[in-house]
């Protein structure tokens, strides 16, 4: 006769790790036996899975989760969940969060929510406020945080100790960031309003998406950028297959980076890029990805690899702004390369202002954001990194020349742009940085922070994403786009001026058509 099992109580870094194995394809039977609990235990974990990632991907301490067993809930839930978005949203922006500071933003959200009762935001509730949610610290004095130098040299040189440590080189070494990106934004003769960029003949643009870039620390290793949208299948796409777009595309209904989002990113593009890109080089596949402390970016604990050599590691709120390797000089001229791509495009095309932009959709735009990742150089990279790792070399090439499209650059191709012939340096100053600092997550004020933590949602932004996504689908046979190959040869050459290279990239998608063609008659 079998002995009675003995009891035993998981840490949440416990279950997240069940939850890692479960999608896995692990057995609820496999998992009891290993982690001696029994299957209703494991079929409880899967049951609340995202309960527990969510959990743990506002923690602020990977020691604290190993230790920490349950989820206890605050007695004023409202006001935790109220505050818990407040802190995070302060830390993201390297505010000053003291312990008085604290205190009275408690008081504030206790009164707004209309809770009832009298509430004392004591020393100890505080501290239970930091258990809950596994933060580390919070400063019992207002200091200083947001760019301080001094917290910069420190944390440098600790960061260098640990890739030596962990024997990582600049290879090893990525570093990921998200911004807004107004991708219909156009320059005009008058102001260039953030968010609502005026455009001859037309009231106001109001088309935002999330872009997210990651790339190593040499340069040479560029993943595609990640990009959040509204709709799942935006009207441009028509019957586009997202998985050939030329970046990585997600949906959330205000078009923000959120957990889940990043969460799915990391498992499913970062880690399995990263280790191709390290295989191909014959390095150890290992990683550490640098990140600052959005509150889109989950717990160290939740963004691990299963065999946990790739791993994130976070900047402290006090230097990410100083420091971040793609807030120096990378994505802003990933955005320039951009808009001058666009104006580019449009004369070339002869178009006038307006009629371009009648034309451009997300499509296009996505492409054209991935050619202008594609234009950013390595060095460019490379020296966004000097202040964390000075020893990097950066190769002896072109690659020194200045890449960053400069207002005069702009101004020359505006010149040639019916209705911008006049659009003044300022204006175009503005214009290539109007959403420089519109940050990759939702900005909440106060107002919308109690609404959330009491529950409610925005069903109007809802029902408009839903009303986006409704749109049918055109199917195109192999029969149809073999006939426009055909017809695009012949006009290629009939032109005398197509050069070869042009006709044949055109024969070649002809030649596979036709075996895709071949292969679904013989099927």
């Amino acid at each position: 006769m079998s002995g009675k099992r003995k009891r035993v109580v998981l840490t949440i870094k416990d279950k997240l790790d069940i939850i890692k194995k479960l999608e896995d394809g692990g057995s609820s039977k496999q998992l009891a036996v290993i982690y001696g609990i029994g299957e209703t235990t494991v079929r409880d974990i899967r049951k609340n899975k995202e309960k527990i990632i969510t959990y743990a991907s506002s923690s602020d301490s990977t020691s604290l989760l190993a230790k920490r067993k349950s989820m206890k809930p605050s007695m004023y839930e409202e006001l935790d969940r109220a505050m818990l978005e407040w802190f995070n949203q302060q830390r993201a922006k390297g505010n000053p969060v003291s312990g008085p500071i604290c205190a009275k933003r408690a008081e504030f959200f206790f009164y707004a929510l209309g809770m009832d009762g009298d509430f004392n935001p004591s020393a100890g509730w505080l501290t239970r406020f930091k258990q809950r949610h596994s933060i580390r610290e919070i400063n019992i004095r207002n200091e200083r945080l947001s760019g301080d130098e001094t917290a910069v040299e420190d944390f440098c040189n600790n960061f260098r100790d640990f890739i030596e440590r962990e024997n990582l080189q600049p290879e090893q070494i990525y570093n990921a960031d998200e911004t807004g990106l107004f991708w219909k934004c156009l320059p005009s003769r008058t102001s260039v309003i953030k968010g609502k960029c005026t455009a001859p003949g037309h009231k106001s643009i109001e088309e935002r998406v999330t872009i997210m870039c990651c790339a190593n620390a040499t340069g040479l290793h560029k993943l595609k950028l990640c990009v959040v949208g509204k709709a799942k299948k935006p009207r441009s796409f028509k019957s586009t297959d997202t998985s050939n777009l030329p970046v990585s595309y997600f949906s959330q209904k205000g078009a923000w980076m959120d957990l889940s989002i990043f969460r799915q990113w990391f498992d499913k593009i970062f880690v399995p890029q990263v280790r191709e890109h390290l295989r191909s080089k014959g390095m150890q596949e290992k990683a550490v990805l640098l990140l600052d402390n959005s509150p889109t970016h989950p717990n160290e604990n939740v963004l691990r690899s299963d065999d946990g050599q790739i791993f994130a590691k976070y900047l402290p709120p006090n230097v990410a702004s100083l420091i971040q390797p793609s807030n120096q000089g990378v994505i802003a001229t990933m955005k320039r390369n951009y808009r001058a791509g666009l104006l580019q495009n449009n004369l070339e095309e002869g178009n006038d202002l307006r009629s371009f932009w009648k034309k451009l959709t997300l499509l296009d735009a996505l492409y054209e954001i991935a050619m202008a990742w594609n234009l950013v150089k390595p060095v460019t990279i490379s020296r966004a990194w000097k202040k964390i790792l000075p020893t990097i070399e950066e190769k002896e090439s072109l690659d020194f020349d200045e890449e960053d499209i400069s207002v005069a650059a702009v101004a020359t191709i505006l010149q040639h742009t019916k209705g911008l012939e006049n659009v003044t340096p300022e204006n175009i100053e503005k214009w290539l940085e109007v959403d420089s600092t519109e940050p990759g997550y939702e900005v909440l004020t106060d107002s919308e922070i109690i609404r959330r933590a009491q529950g409610q949602t925005d069903e109007s932004s809802e029902n408009e994403e839903e009303e986006i996504e409704l749109i049918p689908e055109k199917h195109i046979n192999h029969a149809a786009a073999l006939q426009w190959t055909e017809n695009l040869l012949d006009y290629l050459e009939q032109q005398g001026d197509m050069i070869l290279p042009d006709r044949l990239v055109i024969r070649k998608l002809r030649a596979t058509i036709r075996n895709k063609q071949k292969m679904t008659k013989s099927s």
